[in-house]
């Protein structure tokens, strides 16, 4: 399984974040298995924003929900991360995972399979 991050690193303050994570090996649409995405700000931990469900449910961070959304494209084996209203605190890499269960809290590396990450800034 290989998942790749794709968007634009730089972003300004109030605008939409959209990201692509593309998933090859695997039908993201089979099984039972959750397709994350996951940030990680400067100095800070992993934090874990939502996920779409193989099933197409989605599952946001009670934080985040106000202003995320994330939907899928099936025939690509695609799904996408909007952040709408970003400020320079959305600075951070971003990363998609895919792991058979759901997960929350206390994401490690080793949880499932991760894209390499992508770094994105706000600036104004």
């Amino acid at each position: 399984v290989q998942l790749v991050e794709s968007g634009p690193g730089l972003v300004k303050p109030s605008q939409t974040l959209s990201l692509t994570c593309t998933v090859s090996g695997v039908s993201i649409t089979s099984g039972t298995y959750y397709w994350n995405w996951i940030r990680q700000p400067p100095g800070k931990g992993l934090e874990w924003m939502g996920a779409i469900h193989s099933s197409g449910s989605v599952f946001y961070s009670p934080s985040l929900k106000s202003r995320t959304s994330i939907s899928r494209d099936t025939s690509k084996t695609q799904f996408t991360l909007q952040l709408r209203s970003v400020t320079p605190e959305d600075t951070a890499v971003y990363s998609c995972a895919g792991y058979a269960l759901f997960k929350a809290t206390a994401w490690v590396r080793d949880d499932g399979e991760w894209g390499q990450g992508t770094q994105v800034t706000v600036y104004s």
